[in-house]
C-alpha cells in the first residue's frame, strides 16, 4: 500500500552537488530535445504509373514526449521552476544519497534531487529510498516544490526544485558494482566492455549513442523527405567479391559451399540503379575481417548512397548538404563548399591523402635551392631520376623541442622509413647544427631562409630521396612533431574546429605490394577512369586517375565514392585483362551492365568515424553500443566461441587443430578471462 502525503520540515537541509558531467548531460539533453523535429507531410499522386509526389514538411518543430505510454509523467532531466506545486511520478536510478535525507535520481535525461521523508508515518517510505543501494531502480511519486532560499544548485537545470516524496517503489535492487557509474572514475577499456550495460549508463556514452541517433535521424530526413532517395535493405548473405578487403566466410548446408558477409553493398546499389530506383539510401552494416586494428571494427556502419545521372560534382554537393543539415546544433555551423586537393597535391603538400588541414607545416621542395650543393647525400638524391629535397619548418621547434626529441625523430625516419632526417636550424639562437647542416647552411641559408619563410628559433627537417617516400616521410614527422609541440603546450589543432577536405583524382591502380609488375584497384575494381585518360588504359595503365573521390575530415578519412564503370566491355577489360580476375565472380553484374545501365555513382560515408570526429570522442569504440574489442572479441559474451563438432557436422566443416592442439582444445574449457 502506498504511504500518505507527508509534509517534512527540517531545521539544517544539506544539498547536493552532482558531478559536472552529470549536469552536463541535462543541459545538453535539452539542446538536443530542440534539435529533434517530426515532420509532418504527405505524399499524393500516382498516377499512370509514374510516381509524382508532393511533400509538405512543416516549419513547426516538436519535442519529443519522453514520457508517453511508460510508468511515469516526467522525466527527471526536465523538471523546473514552471512545474511547482505538480503532482508527478518519476523512475530511474539512484544516483546519489546523502545522510539519508536527500537522493539524487537519475535517468537518460538528467538529475533530480529527492527529499526523503523523515516522520514515523512515512517509514515505509524512508526505508525504501535508504536501504536501496546506489544505481538501484526505483519509482517515487510526489510534489514539485522550491528549495529554501540560498540552497538553489544554479550547475544543475534542475537545481531550483526538489521532489517532496509521497510514495516510492523499489522496482529491482543492485548488487556490488564492478566500477562506478561516474564518467570521472577511470575504467580500463577491457572491463568497460567486459561490462557494457553499465559503460552505457554513464554520461559520455548517452551523450555519443544519442548524438548518433540525432544525426541519423536528420540524415534520413535530408536524404528521403527532402531529396527523394529510397531507403532499401540489402543482403547480408552474399558471395565473395574480388579485390578489397578479406571478408567472413559463413558455411553453408551444401559441402563446400559458402556466403560472404559484405564488405559494403557495392553491387547492390549498383544494381539498384540498373533496375530503375535512381536514388538510394541504406544506414548499411558492413563487415571486413582485417584483424587486429585499433581504428578499426570488424562490423561497422555506413551511409550508404548511389545515384543515377550524376557526376563528381553533384555527389560533392549533396554530402555538403547532408553533413551541413544533420550538423549538431552545439557545434559551429558547417561552411560549403568544402576545399578540394587532388591526390597529387594532397601527397606533395602534407605526404599524405588524408591530411589534417587545422595547421600548416607544409613540406616543401627545396630542390632547386639545393641544386649545387656539395653535400654528398644531397648530390646523389638529386642526380636520380626522381630525385628530391623535401622538408617542413617546425615554427619555434627550437623553443619546445628538446635534443632527445630530435633524436626520437630521426630514429622513427630510420626505422619506419629507412630514410635519413636531418634538423636543420637556420635562425635559432642555440647552435645545435651539425657539420652537414653547417655545410648546408654556409651554401644556401639565404635562399633556404626567404623559400620556407623561416623565422626565429624555427627548425627544419630535410630529408632527400624519390618524391614519394620523401613526402611520406615528412608527412608523418609533420604529425609526430605536432603531437610533440602540443604535450609540450602548443595548441596546433583546434579540437573545436572542424576542416573537410575533397580529396580527387586518385589513381585507378596501384602496383601490388606482393608483386610489383601486376596491379590491383586502388578503390575497388568498379570505378571508372578519368575521362581523360581513357586511352591510358591500353598503353599505360599505371598513370591512369579514377574518378574516385575521399571526403577528410581533420585528418581522417569519413567517406570515398567513385563514378562507377557502366559500360560491361570497359568493366569485363579492367577485371580480366588487368587485374587478372575472374569475370565468373561478376557474371551477374558484368549481364547488368550490359542491359542498358544508367551512368551513376556514389558514396559511402563511415558513421563510426564520423560520430567519434564530432563527439571528440578517442576511439571509434566509444560512439558504438556494443563494440569488439582490439582484438575482434566482445567480452562481454565472449564471443567468438567454439561449437561441439555435432553442431558443425550439418555444414561439413571440420577443425583443423594446430601443432599445438591439446592446449588449444583445454583452453576453450578453461574460465574466461577478459582482454588487458
Amino acid at each position: 500500500m502506498r504511504s500518505a502525503c507527508i509534509s517534512v520540515k527540517l531545521g539544517i537541509r544539506e544539498r547536493l552537488s552532482p558531478s559536472c558531467g552529470s549536469n552536463m548531460l541535462s543541459c545538453w539533453l535539452s539542446r538536443l530535445c530542440r534539435g529533434f523535429s517530426t515532420p509532418t507531410g504527405r505524399i499524393t499522386h500516382l498516377s499512370r504509373g509514374s510516381l509524382s509526389r508532393t511533400l509538405v514538411l512543416s516549419s513547426q518543430r516538436r519535442i519529443p514526449e519522453f514520457s508517453s505510454f511508460v510508468a511515469r509523467t516526467n522525466t527527471c532531466g526536465e523538471l523546473r521552476s514552471s512545474h511547482l506545486g505538480q503532482e508527478v511520478t518519476l523512475c530511474g536510478w539512484i544516483q546519489y544519497r546523502r545522510q539519508n535525507i536527500f537522493l539524487v535520481l537519475r535517468d537518460f535525461h538528467g538529475l533530480v534531487q529527492v527529499v526523503i521523508p523523515q516522520e514515523e508515518s512515512a517509514a515505509a517510505v524512508r526505508k525504501i529510498l535508504c536501504e536501496a543501494p546506489v544505481e538501484s531502480v526505483v519509482r517515487v511519486s510526489g510534489t514539485v516544490i522550491s528549495r529554501p532560499p540560498g540552497q538553489e544548485n544554479p550547475k544543475m537545470p534542475t537545481g531550483e526544485i526538489e521532489i517532496k516524496v509521497k510514495t516510492a517503489e523499489l522496482l529491482n535492487s543492485c548488487k556490488k558494482l564492478p566500477f562506478e557509474v561516474k564518467d570521472f572514475v577511470k575504467k580500463t577499456e577491457a572491463l568497460r566492455l567486459q561490462y557494457r550495460y553499465l559503460d552505457l549508463r554513464s554520461f559520455q556514452m548517452q551523450y555519443n549513442l544519442r548524438l548518433r541517433s540525432q544525426m541519423v535521424m536528420k540524415m534520413r530526413e535530408y536524404l528521403c523527405n527532402l531529396h527523394g532517395f529510397v531507403d532499401i535493405e540489402t543482403p547480408t548473405l552474399f558471395k565473395r567479391t574480388p579485390g578489397g578487403a578479406k571478408e567472413f566466410i559463413i558455411p553453408s548446408r551444401e559441402p563446400g559451399k559458402f556466403y560472404c558477409l559484405p564488405q559494403s553493398p557495392q553491387q547492390f546499389k549498383q544494381l539498384l540503379m540498373v533496375g530503375g530506383l535512381d536514388r538510394y539510401f541504406q544506414v548499411a552494416r558492413c563487415y571486413r575481417d582485417e584483424g587486429s586494428r585499433p581504428d578499426r571494427q570488424p562490423e561497422f556502419t555506413q551511409i550508404d548512397i548511389e545515384m543515377s545521372f550524376v557526376d563528381q560534382t553533384g555527389i560533392q554537393r549533396l554530402i555538403e548538404g547532408l553533413l551541413q543539415y544533420s550538423w549538431p546544433s552545439d557545434k559551429d555551423p558547417v561552411v560549403v563548399p568544402f576545399p578540394s586537393l587532388t591526390f597529387a597535391e594532397a601527397l606533395a603538400s602534407y605526404g599524405t591523402d588524408k591530411p589534417d588541414t587545422r595547421f600548416g607545416m607544409k613540406i616543401i621542395d627545396i630542390s632547386d635551392v639545393l641544386r649545387n650543393t656539395e653535400v654528398g647525400f644531397l648530390q646523389d638524391a638529386l642526380s636520380k631520376p626522381q630525385g628530391t629535397v623535401k622538408a617542413i619548418c617546425i615554427s619555434e621547434g627550437t623553443k619546445y623541442l628538446k635534443r632527445k626529441d630530435l633524436e626520437s625523430i630521426r630514429k622513427f625516419a630510420a626505422d619506419h622509413f629507412n630514410q635519413e632526417v636531418l634538423p636543420v636550424f637556420p635562425k635559432a639562437s642555440r647552435n645545435w647544427n651539425s657539420p652537414v647542416a653547417q655545410s648546408i647552411l654556409e651554401e644556401q641559408r639565404s635562399g633556404l631562409i626567404r623559400l620556407m619563410e623561416i623565422r626565429e628559433d624555427d627548425v627544419v627537417l630535410l630529408t632527400a630521396g624519390e618524391h614519394k617516400k620523401a613526402c611520406s616521410v615528412l608527412g608523418k614527422l609533420r604529425l609526430e612533431c605536432a603531437d610533440l609541440l602540443e604535450a609540450r603546450g602548443l595548441v596546433l589543432r583546434d579540437p573545436t574546429l572542424f576542416s573537410f577536405l575533397w580529396v580527387v583524382d586518385f589513381p585507378l591502380f596501384l602496383p601490388k605490394e606482393e608483386n610489383p609488375g601486376e596491379l590491383e584497384s586502388a578503390h575497388h575494381p568498379f570505378t571508372a577512369p578519368h575521362p581523360s585518360d581513357i586511352q591510358l588504359l591500353y598503353t599505360e595503365p599505371e598513370k591512369v586517375r579514377s574518378q574516385h573521390y575521399d571526403l577528410v575530415l581533420n585528418g581522417s578519412e569519413i567517406g570515398g565514392g567513385s563514378i562507377r564503370i557502366h559500360d560491361a566491355e570497359l568493366q569485363r577489360y579492367i577485371l580480366a585483362t588487368l587485374l587478372k580476375e575472374d569475370v565468373k565472380l561478376l557474371s551477374h553484374l558484368l549481364q547488368a551492365l550490359d542491359f542498358g545501365a544508367p551512368p551513376h555513382g556514389g558514396i559511402a560515408l563511415g558513421l563510426d568515424r564520423l560520430i567519434c570526429l564530432v563527439t571528440g570522442a578517442p576511439s571509434i569504440r566509444d560512439v558504438i553500443a556494443f563494440p569488439k574489442s582490439f582484438k575482434g572479441h566482445d567480452l562481454m559474451s565472449n564471443a567468438p566461441d567454439s561449437l561441439p563438432s555435432e553442431e558443425l557436422k550439418p555444414y561439413h566443416i571440420q577443425v583443423s587443430w594446430p601443432a599445438n592442439s591439446e592446449a588449444e582444445k583445454s583452453s576453450l574449457n578453461q574460465p574466461y578471462c577478459p582482454e588487458s
